[in-house]
């Protein structure tokens, strides 16, 4: 989850588918001929898969064990009553489960749920979860899962995390808690997550770590209905979807749009995620957070119209943090931790009139074994005895770099950042790209204390943009939030950011 800025102030989702063509931001005329290469400026399409989900069969394909949706339980009874590596087929209706709070479809290894045109499991805000068990292999498609009450942090669909689950052309809507949640090999396409209470998904699994995801042409909108982080202030507990501890994820084409908070945010040791191809828009929050984790591809994304709520509120609350559309914390490329990539390279995407740009921060005061971790018990990929780091041993190599999430090895090039503020209707503190850290103080023991951390993370830690077209009134902050510069100063030493870069530095079309 986030960490604190300071007293208390936080710094900181086929043919099935149909794709609607898009519009986008259009080059100003008169711009510099020799612009270095960018990401297209016109955005990508996108999945509406809510509006137009794909019909399910009208017949039972042939060996499947019909379910009648006028039977209350049917489902779960006859998937009891059966083998593993069945095939069940919902008729069309609005199916019910017993009216115990815990009554459930416990599928068995293999099978699967078909839903006929206008399925429908419907939990009537009585039970907290629509399937669950440790079952692997399982298949829920064409089937619309709604109003269930999961508990906050689970889920109503694969509630127990197992492992190699599809969920495709499904539809999982108005639920408590998660819609999802995720296990190992998940596979999760084109579906529609949409209004649930916490998160659409929730990639969480108690024991073991989730390898192999995939999070492909999805539409993800308007989840975190019950406004957790102001229930929470500062839980970290929300997004269109949040991972922890994923290795290995492949997070592309959906649509992630007009969540309460952030779109996607991945949270915690995760590593080796590829974000490509996707379109976020609208979210209240961040569009991405990538926290406490390593190595990733972002690219060829369209990124537009996010986090206006969150950073005007904190803005207007005076706070000088420069809350950023894409928000890097304590997150960096580690070549130790095998992955796909050795950095976190951010490339080919198309930012428009979001509140600010991508700030890479580092907390001084965060690190394994800290109080200000809040991250608890947890320690990094590199140090997995959070003891080790103490004094004195902290204070010297290894320990003195491995027990810290270190925001390095970002590449972030060949980007298109336009900024207009009329349309965001801002004046200030919506312009920022940035590269900060805070000052060490806490505890007293730390070895990171004073500036160490702050220049490192400005100045040591290869971090670096280059060769991105900038539209807009752009301002730029390094080190601590008070260094604010214009886009010479930022080029020139001793930042020598974005090299090779363009700034037409008028509001951006």
């Amino acid at each position: 989850m986030v960490i604190k800025w300071r007293n208390g102030v936080l710094p900181v989702a086929a043919a099935a588918l149909v794709l609607v063509a898009a519009t986008g931001c259009v080059s100003t005329p008169g711009a510099p001929a020799a612009e270095p290469t960018a990401a297209p400026s016109a955005a990508r399409s996108v999945a509406r898969v809510c509006a137009k989900p794909a019909a399910g069969p009208e017949k039972a394909p042939a060996g499947a064990v019909t379910v009648d949706p006028a039977v209350v339980g049917d489902l779960a009874a006859k998937t009891k009553g059966h083998p593993p590596n069945t095939t069940f087929w919902l008729r069309p209706g609005k199916h019910r489960l017993d009216p115990d709070r815990y009554a459930q479809v416990i599928p068995k290894e293999g099978d699967r749920y078909l839903g006929a045109p206008g399925a429908v499991l419907d939990g009537r805000k009585k039970n907290q979860y629509a399937f669950g068990g440790t079952a692997r292999d399982v298949t829920i498609s064409h089937l619309t899962v709604q109003r269930f009450v999961a508990p906050t942090d689970e889920g109503v669909v694969n509630h127990d995390s197992a492992d190699g689950w599809v969920i495709e052309h499904a539809t999982i809507q108005d639920n408590s808690g998660a819609g999802l949640m995720a296990g190992a090999r998940q596979r999760v396409r084109a579906s529609c997550l949409r209004d649930n209470g916490q998160y659409g998904m929730n990639a969480y699994k108690a024991k073991g770590r989730i390898s192999g995801l995939v999070v492909e042409g999805n539409e993800i909108v308007g989840n975190n209905t019950g406004d957790w982080e102001r229930r929470r202030k500062g839980c970290g507990c929300t997004g269109g979807i949040k991972f922890w501890a994923v290795n290995g994820a492949d997070i592309r084409g959906n649509w992630v749009h007009d969540n309460r908070g952030t779109g996607l945010w991945a949270d915690t040791n995760n590593n080796d995620f590829r974000i490509e191809k996707n379109v976020f828009e609208a979210n209240d929050g961040a569009a991405l957070i990538y926290e406490t984790s390593y190595n990733a591809v972002i690219r060829n994304n369209t990124i537009r119209r996010n986090n206006w709520v969150e950073g005007r509120r904190e803005a207007e609350r005076g706070d000088n943090f420069p809350y950023s559309t894409v928000y890097l914390s304590e997150s960096g490329g580690e070549p130790r931790i095998k992955a796909r990539t050795d950095k976190i390279e951010i490339y080919r995407n198309v930012l428009e009139n979001n509140w600010s740009g991508i700030t890479l921060w580092e907390n001084a005061d965060r690190f394994c074994n800290s109080p200000a971790n809040t991250s608890s018990g947890d320690c990094t990929l590199l140090v997995r005895d959070t003891d080790r780091c103490a004094k004195p041993a902290i204070a010297k190599a290894p320990l003195y770099a491995d027990c810290r999430w270190k925001t390095q090895r970002v590449d972030i090039h060949d980007n298109r950042f336009v900024l207009d503020k009329s349309v965001v209707k801002c004046t200030v503190k919506c312009d920022r790209m940035a590269v900060l850290a805070n000052y060490g103080t806490y505890p007293d023991w730390s070895p990171y204390q004073g500036e160490r951390v702050a220049e490192a993370i400005t100045h040591k830690q290869h971090n670096r943009w280059h060769d991105n077209v900038y539209l807009g009134p752009w301002q730029f902050v390094a080190q601590d939030p008070s260094r604010v510069l214009d886009f010479g100063q930022w080029q020139i030493t001793p930042y020598q950011q974005d090299a090779g870069s363009t700034l037409r530095a008028r509001d951006g079309g």
